[in-house]
């Protein structure tokens, strides 16, 4: 099951220097970035920098208050947050968010809630299975019981249950043990491989360049450089500021 055959030269997602916040804080600053389709994108800096507030300004949780983000070439202005699934961006937030009291199949079911999803409902779960044989052997175990690791995987493989175009990760290797992170990231990885266009957001700089194309820093809610991420994660001023070397 690949979702983008090959990597191509025109956007998926556009963000039109945005700008966004809440509650009179303003988060960011005259954003601006692309995906392309097959490309995994990471956006990274430092606790507080605007990272899960982009993903939330993307999915339409947060609105923006100026610039614009296209879809496909389609501006989200006027897409209310429930519609933005059907477009084709599934989210998965920070804290994972499952249906504690469900069971695994169950969470994984309503992952396939739309109307275009239902038809190939059999197909998705066989395929997020392969992906994650732990999930099956658990299948009608209760969400919540499930260890942290497990649960990140349920909430991913939710995600990947509506066929989405673009996968949105915040924080996935967040309060995770470390022999669990190298897990998660291993599976972001396959899930790359896989042809999914993904945009992560991660604190766990050295890890998250490892595994995608190019990347965005962000800090106090501006981009403040971007490039592939071989070069980010050579880059001195990175090895100073956020890998400790």
């Amino acid at each position: 099951m690949n979702a983008v055959a090959a990597k191509s030269s025109g956007a998926m997602l556009r963000l039109e220097d945005v700008s966004a916040g809440y509650a009179g804080f303003q988060a960011l600053f005259n954003v601006s970035l692309e995906i392309r389709p097959g490309e995994s994108i990471a956006v990274i800096g430092p606790n507080g920098a605007g990272k899960t507030t982009l993903l939330r300004t993307i999915s339409k949780l947060i609105g923006v208050t100026s610039g614009d983000i296209l879809m496909e070439g389609r501006s989200l202005k006027d897409v209310p947050a429930h519609e933005v699934i059907a477009l084709g961006i599934a989210q998965v937030p920070e804290g994972r968010r499952l249906f504690a009291r469900l069971s695994v199949e169950e969470n994984l079911k309503m992952g396939a809630f739309l109307p275009a999803a239902r038809p190939r409902h059999s197909e998705r779960l066989k395929f997020v299975y392969s992906l994650f044989p732990r999930l099956q052997e658990r299948s009608a175990q209760i969400a919540g019981t499930l260890s942290g690791g497990e649960q990140q995987m349920c909430a991913i493989g939710r995600a990947l249950m509506s066929g989405p175009k673009l996968l949105l990760l915040d924080e996935p290797s967040a309060g995770l043990a470390p022999v669990v992170v190298q897990s998660i990231f291993d599976l972001v990885r396959r899930i790359c491989a896989e042809g999914y266009t993904v945009l992560i957001v991660e604190q766990n700089i050295r890890q998250v360049l490892k595994v995608v194309d190019r990347a965005y820093l962000l800090e106090t809610g501006r981009i403040k450089s971007s490039g592939a991420s071989a070069e980010l994660l050579a880059s001195d001023e990175i090895r100073r500021a956020y890998l400790g070397i």
